[in-house]
């Protein structure tokens, strides 16, 4: 369970006092999955980073009781001069799971052949995307934490691959996705929320929070 406590969370953008969220308190319950629409600039990736751990609220408690991924696609924990076998095998041990076995999953799942023990760095963005992604999937979470959808490349087998898993992962665990497009969170979300304002407004539907959603447009 991940429940926010009177949170509050504000920028001063240095022109105004830029308010994401406001005595704000919600909880994510075990097996929730739940599709937040917020416009581009209204806060989602502070949100998610905050759920995740990554950023702390100026006032308020957020408590979890479950255990918690990274928003997918972060690539803050890797260290580009480094290998994806280093990083991986590192990150591995920091989550307290057996090295060889993240590895091999992230091998067979990346499919990059010899440049998965090559610098991170010399990765193209899709090469990223797709470690980032494998990463995320060879480790079980409670709650599965996702920023603006799934990432997709060009490589039918690997989405494939990474589609079932995905399926697997999310059918056991909680989500949380955060996007400003209704599209995205149709397949995967059976509850919405509308960030607006500073406030979460909850819904049984994707669609009654839709219609706040394009009303407030």
């Amino acid at each position: 369970m991940l429940t926010f406590e009177n949170v509050s969370k504000s920028y001063w953008t240095g022109t105004q006092h830029k308010v994401i969220l406001a005595n704000a308190s919600f909880t994510v319950s075990p097996g929730m999955r739940l599709g937040v629409l917020a416009r581009n600039g209204t806060g989602k990736t502070t949100v998610i980073n905050m759920m995740a751990g990554l950023e702390k609220p100026d006032n308020g408690k957020i408590h979890r009781s479950c255990s918690v991924s990274f928003p997918l696609g972060f690539m803050g924990g890797l260290v580009t001069k480094h290998t994806a076998t280093e990083n991986i095998r590192y990150i591995a041990t920091l989550y307290s799971l057996e090295p060889d076995y993240v590895e091999a999953f992230c091998r067979w799942m990346c499919d990059i052949g010899e440049y998965f023990d090559m610098p991170i760095g010399t990765y193209s963005a899709g090469m990223r995307s797709r470690l980032a992604l494998s990463l995320m999937l060879a480790m079980n979470f409670d709650l599965y934490l996702v920023d603006e959808g799934m990432p997709s490349t060009t490589d039918t087998a690997f989405n494939k691959r990474a589609g079932l898993v995905m399926q697997e992962r999310f059918a056991q665990s909680g989500l949380v996705i955060v996007s400003h497009q209704a599209e995205i969170l149709q397949q995967f979300c059976s509850s919405a929320a509308v960030l607006r304002d500073g406030k979460m407004y909850f819904f049984d539907t994707l669609e009654q929070a839709k219609e706040l959603y394009d009303y407030a447009s």
